[in-house]
């Protein structure tokens, strides 16, 4: 049932040549996620870590044609974490980036479903309609798995000198993720193209 009401959504989505954008939060410490590494013979591995850390929010989204053959990525980073409002000002900048119409898949986060939200997204009617994934479902959002990759590539075992410097490497990620077309392994690995 869950998959299906996705599925039609897709299916919508094909017939009125709209694209399909799937949006998910996370957050990124300054401590560091502990990964295998390795280290010379007898020697072991120091990762030096704040005693206190901070928290960075993140906003992504995966845009897709129809058929899933094109795909671009969008992460916006913010200190803090995510209300009404940041997503309002994330759908108005990827606006600038997507035309047409948009058809957007997303959990049930509290900003989401907000009435401030679902004002904002009813007044964009025209070429914005909103869809929640069903619940307990993560594997169906293939934003899930660009936060993997961030979290198992680039920020394994990186330790931060601030929010900035952490910043800096969750965009170098995604600079990366786009270079080498990830978007569309992730969508690949959702299942669902």
């Amino acid at each position: 049932m869950a998959e299906g009401e996705v599925a039609r959504d897709k299916k919508g989505a094909q017939k009125s040549g709209a694209t399909i954008v799937f949006l998910d939060e996370s957050g990124f410490s300054e401590r560091p996620s502990i990964r295998r590494t390795w280290a010379p013979r007898g020697s072991t591995p120091v990762l030096r870590l704040p005693f206190n850390w901070k928290r960075l929010s993140a906003i992504g989204a995966l845009a897709a044609s129809p058929a899933g053959r094109q795909v671009q990525a969008f992460i916006s980073l913010r200190p803090g974490s995510v209300t009404s409002e940041e997503v309002m000002g994330f759908l108005a900048n990827l606006r600038r980036h997507v035309r047409g119409k948009v058809v957007l898949l997303w959990d049930r986060l509290g900003a989401h479903k907000s009435k401030r939200t679902r004002a904002y997204v009813a007044a964009r009617s025209r070429w914005l309609k909103a869809e929640y994934l069903p619940a307990y479902a993560p594997e169906l959002n293939p934003v899930e798995a660009m936060w993997a990759y961030l979290g198992a590539t680039t920020l394994a075992n990186y330790s931060a000198d601030g929010l900035d410097d952490l910043a800096n490497a969750v965009q170098r990620g995604a600079r990366r993720l786009r270079r080498h077309d990830h978007a569309r392994q992730f969508l690949h690995h959702s299942g669902l193209f």
